[in-house]
């Protein structure tokens, strides 16, 4: 379940995402757009501890759809420097460190479980009043489920050609998560996570698995 404050941050989530792009080797502004970043839409996976919060950002940015996972923290992630987006004020819960998902375990963690386990997006609730809520999402996730033995010997390589997608690893897995999406329908080796949103009916791949080993 994720909790969701109405609450001012500074800086915004775009705004952050926006300034972080220009310092990544897999983004190339387009359309003389910069690396201004539009929201599309976004998903939310559970921390089981309640700590870190975890938030994958759907965004466009010229001529560009891209997948900005983001975890806020309440203190720095050790040994994550070269992963920090940056630090937001929070009205509500403070000072937040925010990171490249592909950095932090426990995103990581919860990205391997919604490719291969099929986890879904953690509910959305807000409070007002003592009143708890659901609040709708703002796109769908399915899964692939798991590939029978033939798909696993036949299948492709890690990284097709022209898609750019990072690589994480956790236990026994090696997950691509895809950085430019691409909404032509596309699509990836199971098991693999793809999801849709309003304006995007076919479905566009998020990312997938292929065990070590």
């Amino acid at each position: 379940m994720a909790l969701i404050h109405k609450a001012d941050l500074n800086p915004t989530k775009i705004e952050l995402i926006s300034g972080w792009l220009s310092t990544v080797p897999w983004f190339t502004a387009a359309d003389g757009t910069g690396n201004r970043a539009e929201p599309l839409a976004a998903y939310r996976f559970d921390d089981p501890e309640g700590q870190v919060g975890m938030e994958t950002h759907i965004v466009r940015s010229g001529n560009l759809t891209l997948q900005v996972p983001l975890t806020y923290r309440a203190g720095p992630l050790e040994g994550g420097d070269g992963y920090l987006v940056g630090t937001m004020e929070h009205s509500v819960l403070g000072r937040r460190w925010v990171y490249d998902g592909c950095g932090d375990p426990v995103y990581v963690r919860a990205f391997t479980a919604a490719v291969v386990d099929g986890m879904d997006q953690a509910p959305l609730y807000a409070e007002e009043g003592g009143v708890r809520r659901e609040l709708p999402q703002s796109m769908k996730l399915e899964t692939s489920g798991m590939p029978d033995g033939e798909e696993l010997v036949e299948a492709p390589e890690r990284e097709p050609a022209g898609w750019t997608a990072t690589l994480m690893h956790h236990d026994g897995w090696e997950l691509s998560l895809v950085r430019v999406l691409d909404l032509g329908g596309r699509a990836a080796p199971p098991p693999s996570l793809v999801g849709t949103w309003e304006g995007q009916r076919e479905p566009v791949v998020l990312g997938w698995g292929l065990p070590l080993g």
